[in-house]
């Protein structure tokens, strides 16, 4: 089942002890206006960047609706000073992306169930015995994860055992998701934010050194760096708009204004898109291959 993680931070607002009556109401609008958004995506019938290009102005037609009309506009103090922490604006991200990994978009998706949107990644596993008389024992393992605003992988099941016929004593089972690819999601990003996402990506690579890592930045805080100096891979700005100065932020004419003159640009959805199209097609390693490479990789 496809997941909502925009439709689950409405309602967990609505259930917010600190939501206002008149809050509920802004929030019933906005699950309305979500609903049909759904309802809009789910009648799209086209394929491959047409697609994407559709979906890109139905997110364009909600995201404005929700962010400008209902929260900047209504005045509602708890939804403008929350969203950040309710994530309401930026779920909306999160259950956009899930939307582009389907066949009617990218070629070559797997047949088996792949863990797609929002999802808590796997990044390193260490054993930690206390002393060499824990190696007989049930092995003590910390294994490092990391909430992933969207993912590609797979749930990996795993079973450690100091016993070979693995008794129940002995053994520590469990499950991770491995995430070959992932992304977070931004509404801005900072110097602060830009290097805490490296050093993300970098751990990310440590799990599973074929993995991806991306930013997916509504507007920028920041002068643009060289990501290939990092882990990251690459920085998309969706788009292409500084964030507006502090004062300016509330101001439903400002918001406004900046969505309409700086909507998300369908072409650099689809440049992800096509990151993910080669990623999902391309041979990670082949060791058989080297000889005829003349190289390693």
């Amino acid at each position: 089942m496809m997941k909502t993680p925009h439709k689950d931070k409405l309602i967990a607002a609505m259930n917010n002890p600190k939501c206002s009556d008149k809050d509920r109401e802004i929030l019933a609008e906005a699950m309305k206006a979500y609903e049909l958004w759904v309802s809009e995506m789910d009648k799209i019938s086209s394929t491959g960047k047409e697609r994407v290009v559709q979906l890109t102005g139905l997110l364009n037609q909600y995201k404005d609706y929700l962010e400008a009309e209902l929260i900047i506009r209504s005045g509602s103090q708890f939804l403008i000073r929350q969203k950040g922490q309710l994530k309401l604006d930026n779920s909306v991200m999160e259950e956009f992306l899930i939307r582009l990994v389907d066949p009617r978009v990218i070629e070559g998706l797997p047949d088996f169930e792949l863990c797609v949107g929002p999802q808590r990644a796997f990044m390193s596993l260490a054993f930690t015995p206390a002393s060499i008389h824990d190696l007989v024992k049930k092995p003590r393992i910390e294994i490092k994860e990391k909430d992933a605003d969207f993912t590609l992988g797979k749930s990996i099941y795993y079973k450690f055992s100091s016993d070979p016929a693995f008794s129940a004593q002995s053994t520590r089972s469990g499950m991770l998701t491995l995430a070959v690819l992932a992304a977070e999601c931004k509404i801005n990003l900072d110097k602060t934010m830009f290097q805490e996402a490296a050093g993300t990506a970098a751990r990310l690579k440590q799990g599973c050194p074929m993995s991806r890592y991306y930013l997916i930045v509504e507007y920028l805080d920041m002068e643009p760096e060289d990501c290939r100096l990092t882990a990251i891979d690459n920085v998309f700005l969706i788009r292409h708009a500084k964030r507006l100065p502090f004062g300016k932020r509330t101001i439903y004419e400002e918001v406004r204004k900046q969505h309409q003159d700086n909507p998300i640009d369908h072409e650099v959805i689809w440049k992800f898109v096509s990151e993910i199209q080669y990623f999902v097609k391309s041979i990670w390693y082949d060791p058989e291959k080297a000889l005829e490479r003349g190289s390693f990789i």
